[in-house]
């Protein structure tokens, strides 16, 4: 029998290998906002310990998909808008940075609501363009993926 973690996992691994290019920007932009909600709630422990440990190591994980999102940038293809997202993507991986190492919660309020606004134009995008699945989806993707 299977548990529920690792049927989860599976899940998850699963989605993820037959996702298109443009529905795996959409899950990175989920996991990145998932991880900064774990990482707010970190702000509320009472614990030292648990305190510094849930704030540090989901500021990293979603530092990890922001970087992740930023090195799959196209940015010959991309011109400047992709240049537009390097420069944000390299402004909310600092802010984040701050906030961890000063344990400070306006980071990461700010690259949640500015992630949040990303992932919902990103959704957007892809319902208009049928998930993702067309040649003129694809030439947006140039960009960024």
């Amino acid at each position: 029998m299977i548990s529920k973690t690792n049927a989860w996992q599976s899940y998850r691994q699963v989605a993820a290998q037959t996702a298109s290019p443009g529905q795996l920007i959409l899950m990175l932009y989920d996991g990145a906002i998932r991880f900064l909600e774990l990482a707010r709630n970190g702000f509320r422990e009472e614990d030292p310990l648990l305190f510094n440990q849930t704030i540090n190591n989901n500021i990293i994980k979603a530092q990890n998909i922001i970087n992740e999102l930023n090195a799959t940038l196209n940015m010959e293809a991309g011109a400047e808008f992709a240049a537009n997202m390097r420069r944000l993507y390299h402004y909310l991986d600092h802010r984040l940075h701050e906030s961890n190492q000063f344990k400070r919660e306006d980071g990461v309020t700010e690259a949640i609501s500015r992630i949040t606004v990303l992932r919902d134009a990103w959704q957007e995008m892809l319902q208009k363009q049928g998930q993702g699945n067309d040649a003129s989806t694809m030439t947006s993707l140039a960009a960024v993926g």
